[in-house]
């Protein structure tokens, strides 16, 4: 008797999904159109916040990289708390913190401003962290589509939020307040569109299951992975945080600026969903990633060359690269592990490990600047990147197993 509730119970949930999975799909992508834009919708106004609240470069990039030391930080407890809450219901809060620190974080002074960005990225972080657990719950058979949903809405809107942040601020009258302060409607919008997932699903926790991670934190092949994974994300965000500031110096419009950084996320986006596919039939990826360091190298010296003479190019076949070389971080947590614990368990040690470099970057980039007083040597931090993501990326892509 107690197997035939369990089933009814699943059938009836089967038959809710079936008629709500429009009303779900849109709370997936709503909530991916949060997980990105918060933090490019920053690098367009960087330079006038830097401006208006005296911060030098290594503190601006310190803002910028408060959200990755969260994605650090955090990762590793995003699944524990929702163990005990639901993964809906932490969503929801997700949404509700993140609310609150764009709010804050635009209200113009420096403690708010800092304390707002770790709210952020606080939110950001479990977000980031439990979406694909809830689109594996939901679409058990269709996860490569609906992850591929997620991912163009995350970037796509990350795009936007690159290109129109001045023209916001701009239109608002509110300055950079006004341009990283918008979000906040987003994040609104974003809570009563995902309230009904929390007010009509089963309360079904996270199943727990205790592994061991010894082994792993001990293998050369995770730990390639773990620091491609940073690596990758290292170039993204420091470009994020700081391309648009270079091109300002070099004379470009601020507001032309900020749609060099669209270019790079448009870019990305057919290649997040064309990367996993190819990555997947082939019997090893040392091809995909010769083909991202390659155009991720012809990119940088486009613009350290050639600075803003060839920057759409430039900017366009980097964002085709890192979209390439984000979609091989995603893959190589799946093809390089026999079961899918072993595969949560490098994910947790990459974007743990992965993190923690790519909040080197902003700020880095930021201090080689300030030492030097031009932007060529902070571009050759990329660079050598670059170099250092290659080599770990070809160790990362022959076919065998943790």
């Amino acid at each position: 008797m107690k197997g035939q509730t369990n089933v009814s119970l699943s059938d009836k949930w089967a038959k809710k999904l079936n008629i709500d999975v429009v009303v779900i799909i849109l709370g997936i992508l709503f909530i991916a159109a949060n997980l990105r834009a918060p933090i490019t919708s920053v690098g367009p106004v960087i330079t006038e916040i830097s401006e208006n609240l005296n911060l030098s470069p290594a503190f601006i990039g310190l803002l910028t990289a408060i959200p990755l030391i969260s994605f650090a930080v955090l990762s590793a407890f995003a699944p524990k708390v929702a163990r005990k809450t639901g993964l809906e219901r932490l969503l929801l809060y997700s949404l509700l913190v993140l609310a609150i620190g764009l709010f804050i974080r635009s209200v113009g002074n420096v403690p708010l401003l800092f304390t707002g960005a770790a709210l952020i990225g606080a939110a950001i972080t479990m977000a980031n962290v439990l979406m694909p657990a809830y689109i594996k719950k939901m679409f058990p058979n269709k996860v490569g589509l609906v992850t591929g949903m997620y991912l163009v809405s995350m970037n796509f809107t990350s795009a936007l939020a690159a290109g129109f942040s001045i023209r916001i601020g701009q239109a608002s009258g509110m300055g950079w307040q006004g341009s990283i302060g918008v979000w906040g409607v987003l994040a609104v919008i974003s809570l009563f569109i995902w309230y009904p997932q929390v007010k009509n699903s089963p309360t079904v926790a996270v199943a727990s299951k205790k592994t061991s991670t010894k082994s792993l934190w001990k293998s050369g092949l995770a730990w390639n992975i773990a620091v491609f994974m940073g690596l990758q994300s290292l170039l993204f965000f420091s470009l994020a945080a700081w391309l648009p500031a270079v091109l300002q110096s070099w004379g470009m419009a601020a507001s032309r600026s900020g749609w060099m950084l669209s270019f790079i996320q448009m870019a990305q986006l057919p290649i997040m969903l064309i990367g996993p596919i190819l990555a997947a039939r082939m019997k090893d990826q040392v091809i995909l990633v010769w083909v991202s360091f390659t155009l991720l190298i012809l990119g940088l010296a486009g613009i350290i060359f050639g600075k803003t003479s060839f920057i759409i190019p430039s900017v366009i076949i980097i964002g085709i690269s890192l979209g390439l070389a984000f979609a091989l971080a995603m893959m190589f947590m799946v093809l390089r592990t026999r079961t899918t614990s072993e595969s949560a368990e490098l994910s947790g040690m990459s974007q743990t490990v992965g993190y923690i470099i790519a909040a080197c970057g902003p700020p880095l980039f930021g201090a080689l600047f300030s030492l030097t007083g031009n932007w060529h040597v902070p571009l050759a931090l990329l660079v050598v990147s670059a170099i250092a993501l290659f080599f770990v990326g070809l160790n990362s892509a022959r076919n065998r197993y943790i």
